[in-house]
This record gives C-alpha cells, sequence and structure tokens, in this order.
C-alpha cells in the first residue's frame, strides 16, 4: 500500500484542526445568538433602541459569515469542525429570528412552522447518513442565497413593525426577502432531501460518492 504524501497528511491534520481563525470567529457568532433573541424579546426594549442593537448583532453575524470563509481559503485553515459549525451557527440565528418574529407577530406561525420543520427533517437524517459513512451535507450556493435572503428579510421585518416613512420603504423589500427566502428554503431543503434519498439507493462509486455525497471512511 501506499505511503500516504506529505501533502495528504497536512491536509489531513487542517482539516482535524480546532484552534483556527476561521472557528474562532463561528464560536462568536454563535455567542451572538441568545444575545440577539434577548435583544428582540426583552420587555421594554423599544425605548432604548433594542431592536437596532439586534440588528446590529444580527449584520456583525453576517460580516463574520463572510469572513470566516474568506479567511479559510485565504489562510488555508479548513476544518471538520470549520464546516459543522459555519452552517449550524447559520441554522441557530434563524430560528433565533423566528421564534422571536413568530412572538411578536411579525412573521406568520404557518411559515415559521415550515421553516423549522425543514431543518428538523434534515437534521433527522444525519444520524442516517453517518451511520452509513457519509458526512453531512455540503452547503449549495443555493442553500447560502436562502439563508442570505432570510438573514435580510429579518432586520427588514422588524423596520416594518415601525411607524414612518423609514417603515413604509422597508416594508416591501422585507415582504419580497421574506416570501424568496422561504420559497428558496423549502426548495433546497427537498434538494437536500433527494440528495439523502439518492445516497442511500445509489451504488457508490470508486471515488466513494454515491447521490452526491462523499463517504468519510
Amino acid at each position: 500500500m501506499a505511503e500516504p504524501s506529505l501533502t495528504s497528511l497536512l491536509g489531513q491534520v487542517r482539516r482535524d484542526r480546532v484552534l483556527t481563525v476561521p472557528n474562532l470567529l463561528s464560536v462568536l457568532r454563535l455567542a451572538g445568538v441568545p444575545l440577539f433573541l434577548y435583544l428582540l424579546l426583552v420587555p421594554g426594549g423599544a425605548a432604548w433602541g433594542a431592536d437596532v442593537w439586534a440588528i446590529v448583532v444580527l449584520a456583525l453575524g453576517g460580516i463574520t459569515d463572510w469572513l470566516d470563509g474568506k479567511l479559510a481559503r485565504l489562510l488555508g485553515q479548513y476544518s471538520t469542525l470549520g464546516a459543522l459549525l459555519d452552517p449550524a451557527v447559520d441554522r441557530l440565528y434563524i430560528l433565533a429570528a423566528l421564534l422571536a418574529l413568530g412572538l411578536r407577530e411579525a412573521v406568520p406561525w404557518w411559515v415559521v412552522a415550515a421553516l423549522v420543520a425543514r431543518d428538523l427533517v434534515l437534521a433527522a437524517t444525519l444520524p442516517v447518513l453517518r451511520s452509513r459513512g457519509y458526512g453531512p451535507y455540503r452547503v449549495t450556493y443555493l442553500g447560502k442565497g436562502a439563508t442570505f435572503l432570510l438573514l435580510y428579510a429579518f432586520p427588514l421585518l422588524l423596520a416594518a413593525q415601525a411607524q414612518g416613512w423609514f417603515a413604509d420603504l422597508a416594508r416591501p423589500f422585507a415582504y419580497a426577502f421574506a416570501v424568496w427566502g422561504t420559497v428558496l428554503y423549502l426548495y433546497t431543503g427537498a434538494l437536500y432531501l433527494a440528495q439523502f434519498v439518492r445516497a442511500l439507493r445509489a451504488p457508490i462509486d470508486r471515488a466513494g460518492v454515491a447521490g452526491g455525497l462523499r463517504r468519510e471512511d
């Protein structure tokens, strides 16, 4: 059996690393989730601009989300933890925003239920994939686009709840981002689910790929 090359060994070390700059940014972004939720739900928050601070936290989360991916490519600091942590934090921000906006009646509860159900269904497939040697779903550009639309819709929906010309200006954009984000989020969920079904049915090729998913063993 051929000995692994130095490049492949270094690549394995990089994938197994935990203490990387991108992972640190993801952890910081994760710490912002409970703060974001608190700011949206704190009683009397409107008096001191809690919604504005919630939007600031969300914006900083979006910046660090872009930055950790950029730094991972620039520094070559890809890791298994980062591949799991980055989309997980996105899901948590979406969940926190959906719950808060649902409680504030800015988003219909059926939308909250549909988007949360999408993530729960996909989460339920991960142990099955893991038991068969597959890694998690790879984030697609469509999936990133859906997340982008929703994370922009949430602050606009907050702004649309206020009074005045800015609320009137934000309202159509808020609804547009929310509708397209919801449709695309559910559509990409269906694509991931189809990928799951194909992976269970399709034969594994020489590269260890079946149905678009790669085996990790």
